[in-house]
Order: C-alpha cells, then sequence, then structure tokens
C-alpha cells in the first residue's frame, strides 16, 4: 500500500498527492470523468476526438507539446468508454509546468475551425488504418453492437463509423467541452518527489479560479437483460476463421465482477491456462486462444477469443470452446489452480506499483469510482474469494442465453 493524501477544490476539483521522494521526477496525471458511454448515437468518437483536440493549442500556449519538452517532460492520453486520462512525467522542479499547460487548456482550450479539421483528418485516417485496413481490425464494432442493443458500450471508443467524425459540428465540439472538461468532473494526482503544501498552493492557484459546469449530462441507456444467444457472421480477407464469443458479467461495483475476473484468469490466462491447455497445446483446432473481461464501469463483456488453425471453420472452433467451459463447470476448482492465479495477480499487482505512472493512474481511476481506497480493498476481497464462490457464479454467468458469438470467417477472392 502506498501512501497518498486527498483533497478537494471549491470547484469540485479532487486532488490526491502521493509523495514519493526516492527520484526527482513528479508525475501529473489528470483523469476527465468522460469516455464514449456519455455519447449520443450519431455523435460517436467525440470523446476519443476530444482527446486529439486537447493537444491542439489554448490561449497561452501555442503547442501544448513543445512548452512541455522545453522543461524535459513528456505526455500521453488515453480514452476509453468510462475515462478520458491524460498524464505527464516531467522533473518535480518543473511541477508548476504541468499545472500552467494543464489548467490553461481545462479553462480556454482553442476550438478553432483549422484545429478541428486537421483533427479529423488525422482521426478519420486512425480509423482507416487501425480499424478498416487491418485484419480483424473491426472485430470490436461488430462485437459490441452485437452484445450490447441500448447501452453506448455498444460502439467502440473511436467511434461507430467515419460519418459520425465526418459530421461533428464545432457546436458539437463546443458543447461537449463545455460539458465534460471542468473541475467538478475531474480527478488530478500528483505523485513523485512534491509535498502536500506545494501541490495545495499549485492546486489553488491554477485550478481554484476556474469554474465548475453543473450542466446535466445525457441519461446512459440501461442494458435489457439479454434472453437468448445471439450471432452473426463476417466475411473479411483474414489469413484464417476467429471466433469471438462473449458473455454478459456484473459491472466494476457489483458483486460477481471479482469472480468473473478470476474466471477469466483460470480459463484462458497464460500458457497454462485451460483454454491454451486444452485447445493450443494439445488439440489442433485454435492457433491461439485467451480470456478476459472489459473491466468497465456499467456491466460488461467476459470474452472468450481465438484465431483457428488453417481450414478450420469458427463454429468448429466454437464447439471446441463449449466443451472445455462444459467441463470447467462440471468439476471442482483446485486449490493449486487458483492459487496460482491469485500469486499471478499479487504480482502483476507488485510489478505495477514500481512505476510511479502507475501508482498515479490507479489512484485516479479509483477515485473515479469512488474512493482510492478501492484499489487495495479490491484486492483483498479477490484474494478471500474460494472455489465454490467461482464456481457458483460460473454457472451463473456462463450460460448461452448470456453468450454473444461473431465468427470472423476467413474467404479468399
Amino acid at each position: 500500500m502506498f501512501p497518498y493524501q486527498r483533497f478537494f477544490l471549491n470547484n469540485g476539483l479532487e486532488v490526491i498527492v502521493h509523495e514519493d521522494h526516492s527520484s526527482k521526477i513528479a508525475v501529473f496525471n489528470l483523469l476527465y470523468k468522460v469516455g464514449s458511454r456519455f455519447e449520443k448515437a450519431g455523435k460517436t468518437g467525440l470523446a476519443h476526438f476530444f482527446e486529439h483536440l486537447m493537444f491542439g493549442s489554448s490561449a497561452n500556449v501555442p503547442v501544448f507539446d513543445r512548452e512541455l519538452e522545453l522543461v524535459g517532460g513528456s505526455c500521453n492520453a488515453f480514452t476509453s468508454p468510462d475515462i478520458t486520462n491524460y498524464y505527464m512525467t516531467l522533473p518535480a522542479a518543473n511541477i508548476e509546468t504541468a499545472f500552467w499547460l494543464e489548467s490553461d487548456r481545462m479553462l480556454q482550450l482553442t476550438l478553432s475551425e483549422k484545429t478541428i479539421e486537421t483533427q479529423r483528418k488525422v482521426v478519420m485516417e486512425e480509423y482507416k488504418q487501425r480499424y478498416l485496413n487491418q485484419p480483424y481490425g473491426d472485430v470490436w464494432h461488430h462485437m459490441r453492437d452485437l452484445a450490447f442493443e441500448k447501452h453506448p458500450y455498444r460502439w467502440p471508443t473511436i467511434g461507430q463509423n467515419l460519418s459520425d467524425i465526418e459530421g461533428y459540428t464545432r457546436e458539437d465540439v463546443w458543447e461537449f467541452y463545455q460539458t465534460h472538461y471542468h473541475p467538478g468532473n475531474a480527478i488530478l494526482v500528483v505523485a513523485g518527489d512534491v509535498s502536500l503544501s506545494q501541490i495545495e498552493k499549485l492546486a489553488q492557484k491554477w485550478f481554484g479560479p476556474i469554474a465548475s459546469n453543473p450542466a446535466k449530462r445525457n441519461e446512459i441507456a440501461s442494458e435489457p437483460v439479454q434472453t437468448q444467444k445471439r450471432t452473426r457472421e463476417i466475411q473479411a480477407k483474414v489469413p484464417t476463421d476467429a471466433l469471438y464469443k462473449a458473455y454478459k458479467m456484473p459491472a466494476k461495483s457489483e458483486s460477481g465482477y471479482l469472480e468473473a475476473d478470476l474466471i477469466s484468469d483460470l480459463l484462458g490466462s497464460g500458457k497454462s491456462s485451460l483454454l491454451e491447455q486444452r485447445l493450443v497445446k494439445n488439440g489442433k483446432i485454435f492457433a491461439s486462444v485467451g480470456g478476459y473481461i472489459t473491466g468497465s464501469v456499467d456491466p460488461g463483456l467476459l470474452v472468450f477469443s481465438g484465431k483457428m488453425e488453417s481450414g478450420i471453420s469458427a463454429k468448429e472452433g466454437e464447439q471446441a470452446l463449449d466443451e472445455v467451459i462444459g467441463e470447467f463447470l462440471g468439476k471442482e476448482i483446485s486449490d493449486r489452480d487458483l492459487q496460482k492465479i491469485k500469486n499471478q495477480g499479487e504480482a502483476i499487482k507488485t510489478y505495477e506499483s514500481i512505476q510511479l505512472i502507475n501508482r498515479a493512474m490507479n489512484l485516479a481511476y479509483y477515485a473515479h469510482l469512488g474512493d482510492p481506497e478501492l484499489y487495495w480493498q479490491e484486492f483483498e476481497e479477490k484474494s478471500k474469494i474460494g472455489a465454490a464462490q467461482i464456481k457458483t457464479w460460473a454457472n451463473r454467468l456462463l450460460q448461452e442465453d448470456q453468450a454473444s458469438a461473431l465468427y470472423y470467417q476467413s474467404f479468399h477472392s
């Protein structure tokens, strides 16, 4: 467990300080509580588009990256369905530069026609290269659309289609900025060779004067309960067939979430997992296979996916996958297998916490879920889950009427 202190400004900005004086570096991580689940159909991809716009210019900063590089810093960002996260690493002695840069773009980003059009071209190119022109690139466009009917998880973060990105108006962009980019919708974590009193002063100086916007955000449609299996066949010029099978699972804060995570690990994480051993190492059907969860704030997906050996169909793959899942449901989970998975989880957590940037991001992420303490509470809770509990949830979740199967079929013209 690593120490942190937390305070709030009058405008609602949550600030977390994690002091670590073992190096002369600081991390400045600003999380906005907005991702693609806050978008509307027809205007999808705006959260990710906005991440690009934030690296343009603001009233007092002509080129964001250049100003940061001048003080020895580097930066990046990512957008997910639930959050948008901006982070910088720089010498701790220059931490005030990070406050200046980040507060300036929160308050007065330059959303000129030129900036919007430049970034529109960049994002459309990214869409084509990563999702349209890559083998299997559009899998999650299909998978999300198949698994979700109403919830905005039904489109990927990049956007549902190119026409949405083409269609954003300056008004759309401005409204998105006003609604989501303000202190009351943000969490700032500063970690490294800093002190609480120093960060309190800097936060007050640079962010204190910025007003929050209590504008009402879109109501997020809740997903109806799935009552029957859904399937979709896609044909594309890919080397071999691929199978993606997803089951509905609880949200991050709900009971059953951690059990679903352990189920995906037991069945499909790493070379010693059940699926790997049965379907890849000792089988002739899958060339690769794995299991994982989407890990989302609202109810998400427990996914098994794999690429077939040449000449094997995705439907044959599903049959083999179902057999292994059926066996898993019919047998006891050994203490040894469960302990091995938990040990792997502990090793990952230990490795993660070595890097300052990971500590900062985790504090921000769990604060956005309600409390930074959840980071440790979740780990404690997970380590106490027994085999019987996992088995109960496996039988509840791994049901065909809760499944969505995407058969990604290879054809050669």
